[in-house]
């Protein structure tokens, strides 16, 4: 897979004007595609695919958070931890965790140490599900916490509900996200550069513990495509399939407004959202005191 640098590409290109078009309301087209509710087609190569994950009768609204500045990865980790235990035990409500890392890989369950090219930074042992992946300044990783038990427990549908998610916020800024049978995240066409070229715009990883998911997506916003250099991104290593970034794609956005487009695409496949609750900090006592907002 091979990176891209937004520095190389001429600043004509890097423009963009989002059109302002209505939104529509979603549903299937008559060739079975699905549409997003935007003037573009959610491509789904999966004939039987099923999304969205209703919370169960009675059940509260999932806890909302976005975390301020670079979190390290393994406080973030210790939190979800904690976090799943009091899930599954019923003590703590669903979370969806937005954050940023500074630099780092991590190693999924299925990494391999040839796909380590240079330990550029450190480099992490993630737990969940795939092989490398690379998490910096840039990126929206969004941690979800969901009671699997409670909600369905088939984690087919809530993968490809975690696609569906970022392919509704794509759509929403005029960029077409696909997913692939043979190739796990979120991906883009890019016919400019050759027949054949896509490019992967947001990453998918998950683990589930007693029907408690942990991790989730990373999708680049503005981050630093040099960075997948030093390792084989999620093991896909043709040529013809690189990473790319919304602003590689030519599309300005900060974090916050990447947040908001998430926020509202979230509620509409898995429920209620409530970002009232107090800051969990205490949870880990090594996580930055304005970490959690």
């Amino acid at each position: 897979m091979r990176p891209r640098n937004l520095a190389s590409r001429p600043a004509a290109a890097r423009r963009t004007t989002l059109s302002g078009h209505p939104r529509r309301a979603a549903g299937t087209r008559r060739d079975g595609s699905t549409s997003s509710g935007y003037n573009h087609v959610v491509v789904s190569t999966r004939d039987d695919l099923k999304v969205g994950l209703d919370p169960a009768p009675g059940s509260g609204p999932v806890e909302w958070r976005i975390s301020q500045g670079l979190v390290p990865y393994e406080a973030a980790l210790a939190l979800m931890e904690a976090r799943a235990n009091g899930i599954a035990a019923g003590s703590a409500s669903e979370l969806v965790w937005l954050l940023a890392h500074p630099p780092l890989y991590t190693a999924g369950t299925s990494a391999k140490p040839g796909q380590l090219i240079e330990a550029r930074f450190p480099v992490y042992s993630a737990g969940r599900g795939g092989q490398f992946t690379y998490h910096g300044p840039g990126q929206r990783v969004a941690y979800v916490l969901l009671d699997l038990k409670r909600r369905r427990p088939d984690v087919r549908r809530f993968v490809a509900t975690l696609e569906e998610w970022i392919i509704r916020t794509l759509a929403a800024l005029e960029v077409t996200g696909e997913r692939r049978e043979d190739r796990i995240g979120v991906w883009v066409r890019r016919p400019h550069e050759g027949a054949g070229r896509e490019d992967k715009i947001a990453a998918i990883g998950v683990r589930i513990k007693r029907w408690v998911t942990l991790h989730g997506i990373a999708l680049n916003v503005d981050c630093d495509l040099s960075h997948y250099a030093g390792i084989v991104p999620c093991g896909v290593s043709e040529p013809r399939y690189g990473v790319t970034s919304l602003a590689d794609l030519g599309v300005a956005m900060t974090l916050a407004e990447i947040d908001a487009l998430l926020q509202r695409e979230f509620a509409q496949l898995f429920g209620p959202i409530d970002r009232s609750h107090a800051a969990a900090e205490s949870l880990i006592p090594s996580l930055p005191a304005n970490a959690l907002s």
